[in-house]
């Protein structure tokens, strides 16, 4: 059976129940009295032991909101929040958690702050982390490479089942073994997840006038800054049945993950897709992730976000009345609460634009109208984006830096988009302009892992820095791996 999501709402059972006259006699009312007293105690003993197990007992000592720095753009978690466990030992781990994730500043002034600033351990934990922060060396934001997924399958054997379907996943979709791999070849490699945010951001001059600058990412020498993303987070209907998570949910725990259809008509919770795979993932590796650091998720908008059916499309009598048990309003309402959720965990949210189509070529019309509506059915649900990865790898301009007086680039741009990521198979592609960055992004899925193989006649080597793909390749997947041409 499916576990209910609290975070999501929950749904309330009240008894029917009638009024009942009793004639009341004249007996001692003394029963009822002792009856009562002993109610009162007991009621008092749960309530005890209510608060002794409530989960406020056991809030995690990470913070959990974030907040940007204004002096390098990066995003880090706020050290202003006191730790939850406030004991010289929680204080530490909390410091080494913050170490770990290459905020240092943040680690040395939760020490030099806590009331255990003059213990041996902690003034030795200080020069500790004032010594490493000696030997960061700034990453060139230029050189920061991006990785990017689609949904992930779960099960094999349905998405490779030989329907109608079963091509395109097999070009375009990664499998969760073949995804835990390259997390670990890429976390042994010295990779280290940052944000698009981090790379390069904009500031405000003393006239009031934005521009784009250079973020300052600080890392050990041999760590090499990344940006992974993930496209179409919506978990479309025609995947149904097909191996995929069904949708994303806020857990027991407050963090994003997912619900997933079983055989035998019941729905599991867990990690079944790149986002809590990726969280659990840094959970046991805290230094692949720069201060917090997670993926950006990208939405279209034609069969809603996230696996809620949240477009206007849906919100009609006829859908209505073939689907008795659904409500529009709570699907958008439960859709927005995931995806702050997703902010709150470090993941960047993006448009994908809102019906999947090239940006770089539909009709200026249809340019406006898609991005309108995305800003309508979407952007009302996750707030204000300034990301878009455009869809079929397709952009708005050659390799040139933009005309950014162009009609296309103007339009996105008055929207609030200032990043804007292609689809390029070279190891680093990032232009950072006065008012826009740019970047291309790198696709691991079939196609590309495929025809990097020796196997494939054609042995390209588009991958060999991330990972061995002959170890990766997961061999469940039909080959040859067709084509994007055929």
């Amino acid at each position: 059976m499916m576990r209910r999501n609290s975070s999501l709402g929950s749904v309330g059972f009240s008894a029917r129940g009638g009024r009942s006259r009793r004639r009341h006699g004249g007996s001692s009312k003394l029963p009822y009295l002792i009856l009562i007293g002993i109610l009162i105690v007991l009621l008092g003993i749960a309530a005890f032991l209510w608060v002794r197990r409530s989960p406020a007992a056991h809030v995690s000592s990470v913070p959990a909101t974030t907040e940007t720095d204004s002096e390098n753009g990066v995003i880090s978690l706020d050290n202003a929040s006191a730790p939850a466990d406030d004991s010289l030992e929680g204080v530490i781990a909390q410091a080494k958690l913050l170490a770990d994730g290459y905020d240092y500043d943040g680690a040395i002034n939760l020490l030099s702050s806590s009331t255990y600033a003059s213990d041996e351990s902690v003034t030795a934990a200080i020069d500790e982390y004032n010594a490493t922060k000696e030997t960061l060396v700034r990453a060139d934001p230029r050189k920061v490479t991006h990785v990017f997924f689609h949904t992930l399958i779960m099960d094999t054997s349905k998405a490779f089942d030989g329907d109608s379907r079963e091509k395109g996943y097999n070009q375009v979709m990664t499998t969760k073994d073949e995804f835990m791999k390259i997390l670990q070849s890429m976390y042994e490699r010295g990779f280290v997840l940052v944000r698009l945010h981090d790379v390069a951001y904009e500031v405000t001059a003393e006239d009031g006038s934005r521009h784009f600058q250079e973020g300052d990412i600080m890392l050990p020498e041999g760590k090499k800054p990344f940006v992974m993303s993930q496209d179409d987070v919506c978990y479309y209907e025609y995947m149904d049945g097909d191996g995929f998570a069904s949708r994303m949910i806020i857990g027991e725990d407050g963090k994003p993950t997912n619900e997933m259809k079983m055989d035998d008509g019941s729905v599991s919770v867990g990690s079944y897709d790149l986002v809590p795979l990726l969280d659990d993932f840094i959970k046991e590796h805290p230094d692949f992730s720069y201060r917090g650091a997670k993926a950006c998720i990208a939405f279209t908008g034609y069969n809603g976000i996230l696996g809620y059916r949240t477009d206007s499309a849906y919100n009609t009598d006829e859908y209505k009345a073939e689907h008795p048990d659904f409500n529009f309003e709570e699907e958008r309402a439960n859709a927005a609460k995931v995806v702050q959720c997703l902010r709150d965990d470090g993941f960047e949210i993006a448009s994908h634009s809102w019906g999947h189509r090239n940006m770089g070529t539909i009709p200026m019309d249809k340019f406006r109208e898609d991005t309108d509506k995305w800003a309508n059915e979407v952007e009302t649900l996750t707030g204000p984006c300034d990301i878009i990865l455009f869809p079929f790898g397709s952009d708005i301009g050659d390799w040139h830096p933009y005309d950014t007086s162009s009609e296309r680039f103007q339009y996105l741009y008055n929207k609030g988009f200032r990043y804007f990521c292609n689809v390029d198979s070279s190891q680093y592609f990032v232009q950072i302009g006065d008012d826009y960055m740019r970047q291309g992004r790198r696709n691991l899925d079939g196609y590309r892992m495929y025809y990097d193989l020796p196997e494939s006649g054609v042995g390209g080597d588009h991958l060999s820095d991330l990972f061995d793909v002959n170890e990766v390749f997961d061999r469940s997947r039909p080959t040859p791996v067709p084509k994007m041409t055929e």
